[in-house]
């Protein structure tokens, strides 16, 4: 049986969320940023421990605020279906911390909204920027696991760095978090046993 799950990636624009969605996708980059200017729908299909999911990614233009109510995202048609969404990839430059506090917005934005705690996972981009980096790893990473109770995860959709990892860690913590009753998440490779591969 497979299981279809629906993820929106949200954050600030020019973070790199298509280019995390394309290279998990189709295994390809473009340089250079062209915004988002229509929703668009991607889909993949993962096998993880035998299971097989469905995945259909939302990518959707800047917006600059999670619709707070069900009309709100009927308004415009760009947003349909995203507040029945229940896993979300929030993604943030690591060398622009205002795309971080854009993150934190959105976070508090989609609990303020949600009827029950949706699966989130804090992606901080361009890994391969290292060096620019607003803040260390280790902080951001305790301040959202810890405060924020979200999954935490740096990548680079450029060098195609842990984008697999990603979504195979969103898998786990989603079958994880179905055999549970617990709010919390694991993230960060507790169960690195598990077989994923995408199709």
């Amino acid at each position: 049986m497979v299981q279809t799950v629906q993820v929106a990636v949200l954050g600030a624009p020019a973070v790199g969320k298509t280019s995390i969605i394309r290279q998990f996708v189709a295994h390809e980059f473009h340089e250079g940023y062209i915004p988002t200017e229509h929703r668009e729908l991607h889909r993949a299909t993962a096998v993880l421990s035998e299971r097989m999911y469905e995945l259909i990614i939302l990518d959707l233009p800047n917006m600059p605020c999670y619709p707070g109510t069900a009309g709100q995202d009927c308004l415009d048609p760009q947003f349909w279906g995203l507040r029945n969404t229940k896993v979300f990839i929030l993604v943030f430059d690591i060398c622009n911390p205002e795309s971080f506090h854009h993150v934190k917005q959105l976070r508090q934005q989609i609990l303020d909204s949600a009827s029950k705690p949706p699966l989130i996972v804090v992606v901080g981009n361009k890994r391969d920027q290292q060096k620019h980096r607003f803040a260390l790893r280790h902080g951001l990473s305790v301040l959202v696991k810890k405060n924020w109770k979200c999954g935490y995860l740096e990548c680079s959709a450029r060098n195609n760095w842990h984008i697999l990892l990603l979504f195979k860690e969103l898998l786990i913590s989603m079958s994880a978090r179905g055999r549970r009753t617990t709010s919390s998440i694991c993230l960060q490779g507790a169960l690195h046993r598990e077989r994923c591969s995408i199709m």
